[in-house]
């Protein structure tokens, strides 16, 4: 039996603190030391960061006008301005020593714990105040465990940790005690403390502690003593997962891990409320299989509306968990209902390997206002409102920032309209296994947008995938409510519209080539037309998209044999999109109308079939063969189809030639208007090289084309003399991707064992290789020449690097499989990047062999 609960304002038996642990005294100006820097490449800066960890927000009031919304991204931390549209405000810099575990905002500072993942042996509390480090807690030497939650509250900073409690004072940042809980006997918890821990506004110095075992300790932080131990209904509970102190006094809400959830008045050790939130998705969910609700973050609405028949009573709160990504909203007035879930506020965690990290870790209303923000383990931070004369008790979305869920698999700069362009350079589109399809701006991070798919749910349910009421029915997979996971994809801005394009009046993606009739394309002749052409995994619809405005377009264009889509080109004058298939099918279509206008081989016509079939038929056909060959066009009509997969398509500039290559290991030059085989390079009857060309990039102002084998190697062919003319060796696995520089001189490709490397194309040396940390999965080279950006297999963000060759002198000399570098990654801070001036600045060194490497200006270069 449990204790009766002291007066909270009563001393216990022991007055005396529990023995301070010895602290470690670490140097304020401690840095993790710095890697070697790439020769040509610098970290700059890395884009698409918004909420990528499980660490949940902080937010902190400014006054009555606003308030801040700080998340962690890594190893920094962003703080976004309500009033200003969840705009970036502040970047944390220096970034901490190792990956961040728990926030907590106070005042007007923001302190952040670190580390204990066993990476450094290292762990840490830091404080930071507008983006700027101003201080740091005291650490006792032996902690070894992760700060997981932080509260501040009085004159104490408390930490919970995964078998102790960390206390320090606020004033000075001085480290007061260790608590240790008893341990755990739940069967299987590694941990004593499971989740969840608070203060209450009425009660001196105590805090309360949840545990694996389902109990809540309360403690006296300054007596470092148990002061009352709050016990579970039942021992099947399970642990408790989350502790939130409601408006009224003395009342706290307790979530365990069987989904109950409990309203406990703490001077009684009663029960005032008991819901069930399993029950609670079972009901407004009868279409789900999985019912798991696993409540992690509860919240309540304090501006005294929302509840009752008409909404203008208190008592609402609000429940979420990383099991799902609905919010369910309670009204607790008359033994607590459930009035609302907000289905899909954030995207559900995908059973797919390496797909959408989702779910809730955090939802929160914020003090005395309409306003509800949720943060989601899908990189997405949103705010929402409740209409005071809507019927709905559902909220609207009010702002929402966001980034891929998931990791990024293909980017690529876009080019700008006309040369001259002042945006040139300056936007990426970048596509990810989550399905969607991202434009980033390198000017102002607000810009950054996805590309609307249109109305998801509005067109799930025509087709059935959603119930007939979606206020109450289950939050369908993303799987199934947008397009495949994108694999390919091309844009050509010249003939985009912009803003002012003509909006599509039908459906999005229809497919105009089996429509009857004539398509009006008035609209779209004096505004533009789609400039983005997409294929898709196991899809064998090729998708068009508006850059301008953002959302999808019009057109779905299928492959000749309707298979999956392997690859996809748009002309230069953006104007015709081609595309291939698995099967070696190749059509090009018209963007402005949606008609198909060409195939490669082009069909044979009644007459070229007569005769086809004559030739195969006849004795002499061998001859007529033999003569036909010695004609300019040694490829007959209908023929030179690829045997397999085409992996690579490419539009020289003047819409003269396609060129395509396959896994048949094949090249292919076809007569743009006629359809017709001009030329091909066969490297698969070549017993000495029999190869599958697995990708290919074309660089048009020199007619040269790379094409990446699966032998490891890169080959270059000029397509004006059809000639092999380098050949780069050096990818010690398989090549993810790779393209050429903005001048075309140089080669840049990663590969599998995660390095990046630079090939000199004049002189076919290696002349830059650095390893990275985590596998390259796409990268580009803008058309300035400015930066390189790379996406990589354990991250959803794109990583900038600065060509330093623009502003100082870096010596290409080749350089051995030895010389590779390790390298860390760019930051979201851009700590340890390099700028222009810093590099111009900056000793260059030179080959000069008198004066060994060491910095000359002498010496002519």
């Amino acid at each position: 039996m449990s204790k009766d609960l002291p007066d909270t304002n009563g001393e216990e038996a022991a007055t005396s603190p529990t023995k301070r642990q010895k602290l470690a005294h670490r140097d304020p100006h401690h840095r993790r030391p710095p890697r070697a820097a790439p020769r040509i490449f610098a970290p700059f800066r890395t884009i698409g960061l918004v909420s990528s960890t499980s660490v949940p927000f902080t937010s902190l009031p400014l006054g009555k006008t606003t308030f801040q919304i700080t998340t962690s991204v890594g190893r920094c931390l962003h703080t976004y301005d309500l009033r200003r549209g969840l705009n970036l405000v502040f970047i944390t810099r220096p970034q901490t020593l190792a990956p961040i575990t728990a926030t907590v905002a106070w005042k007007d500072r923001v302190f952040a714990a670190w580390g204990g993942d066993g990476t450094i042996g290292q762990t840490g509390v830091w404080v930071f105040q507008r983006g700027s480090q101003v201080g740091e807690l005291e650490v006792p030497i032996d902690l070894e465990e992760p700060i997981e939650e932080l509260v501040i509250f009085g004159a104490w900073i408390v930490g919970r940790c995964w078998t102790r409690i960390e206390v320090w004072k606020s004033a000075s940042y001085e480290h007061y005690t260790t608590i240790t809980p008893t341990l755990s006997h739940a069967p299987g918890a590694r941990n004593t403390l499971s989740g969840g821990i608070c203060n209450m506004p009425t009660f001196l110095n105590k805090i309360l502690v949840g545990k694996q075992d389902g109990n809540v300790d309360i403690w006296n932080v300054s007596t470092g003593k148990l002061v009352y131990t709050m016990l579970p209904a039942s021992l099947t509970s399970g642990a408790v997962t989350s502790l939130q102190p409601t408006p009224a006094l003395s009342a706290v809400a307790i979530a365990r891990a069987d989904g109950s959830i409990t309203i406990q008045d703490i001077h009684t050790d009663k029960t005032i409320i008991k819901l069930n939130a399993q029950n609670a998705t079972a009901s407004n969910n009868t279409n789900n299989n999985n019912n798991n609700n696993n409540i992690t973050s509860i919240s309540f609405r304090t501006d005294g509306l929302g509840a009752g028949e008409d909404g203008q009573q208190p008592g609402i709160m609000a429940t979420a968990g990383t099991d799902n990504g609905d919010v369910t909203l309670w009204d607790l007035n008359n033994g607590g209902r459930v009035v609302g879930v907000l289905h899909g506020a954030h995207d559900p965690p995908s059973p797919k390997q390496g797909g959408v990290s989702g779910g809730i870790n955090r939802v929160e209303f914020l003090a005395g206002q309409d306003v509800m923000i949720t943060g989601g383990m899908d990189n997405a931070l949103k705010s929402w409102i409740f209409d005071a004369n809507s019927l709905s008790a559902v909220p609207r979305i009010l702002h929402s920032r966001s980034g891929h869920a998931a990791p990024v698999t293909k980017i690529c700069f876009v080019s700008a309209s006309s040369e001259d362009a002042d945006d040139t350079g300056k936007w990426i589109l970048s596509a990810g296994r989550d399905q969607s399809l991202w434009g980033w701006s390198l000017r102002k991070d607000g810009q950054s947008s996805e590309l609307s798919q249109g109305p998801v749910r509005k067109k799930a349910k025509k087709l059935g995938l959603l119930g007939k009421n979606l206020a109450v029915d289950t939050s369908v997979g993303l799987d199934e409510l947008k397009a495949p996971e994108i694999t390919c994809f091309s844009c050509s801005l010249n003939r985009d519209g912009g803003m002012g394009a003509a909006p599509s009046a039908g459906a999005v993606w229809s497919n105009a080539t089996t429509k009857k009739g004539t398509t009006d394309t008035s609209d779209s002749g004096t505004t533009g037309w789609e400039s983005i052409v997409t294929g898709h995994r196991g899809d064998k619809f090729a998708r068009t998209w508006f850059w301008g405005r953002k959302r999808a377009g019009r057109w779905a264009f299928e492959t000749a044999d309707a298979m999956e889509v392997s690859s996809v080109a748009v002309t230069s004058c953006g104007t015709f999109a081609v595309i291939a298939s698995a099967g070696g099918s190749i059509s090009m279509f018209n963007l402005q109308s949606g008609i198909l206008r060409q195939r490669f081989p082009a069909p044979l016509n009644p007459s070229q079939a007569k005769k086809k079939l004559r030739l195969l038929q006849s004795a002499s056909g061998e001859e007529e063969e033999a003569s036909a060959s010695s004609t300019p066009h040694r490829f007959g009509p209908g023929e030179g189809k690829h045997r397999k997969a085409v992996t690579g398509l490419m539009i020289d500039p003047l819409n003269r030639t396609v060129i395509s290559c396959g896994l048949d290991g094949k090249v292919k030059f076809w007569d743009f208007h006629a359809g017709r085989l001009k030329d091909e390079i066969d490297w698969s009857s070549n017993p000495t090289m029999a190869i599958a060309i697995t990708a290919a990039q074309y660089y048009k102002s020199s007619d040269l084309v790379a094409l990446s084998c699966d032998d490891l190697a890169i080959r270059i062919i000029d397509t004006e003399t059809k000639k092999l003319v380098r050949e780069l060796w050096g990818c010690g696995g398989q090549i993810v991707d790779f393209c050429f520089s903005h001048d075309g001189r140089w080669i840049i490709a990663a590969s599998m064992d995660s390095v990046i490397r630079v090939w000199d194309l004049p002189t076919s040396h290696l002349i830059n290789a650095f390893r990275v940390e985590s596998p390259c999965t796409a990268l580009a080279f803008s058309e300035t020449g400015e930066y390189l950006a790379t996406a990589h297999a354990d991250g959803v963000g794109i990583h900038l690097w600065n060509n330093r060759t623009l502003f100082t002198h870096v010596p290409t000399r080749m350089i051995k499989d030895d010389e590779i570098i390790e390298v860390t990654l760019p930051t979201s801070s851009g700590e340890g990047g390099q700028t222009l001036l810093e590099a111009a600045f900056e000793g260059s060194e030179d080959d000069c062999p008198k004066h060994a490497g060491k910095p000359c200006c002498i010496c002519p270069r």
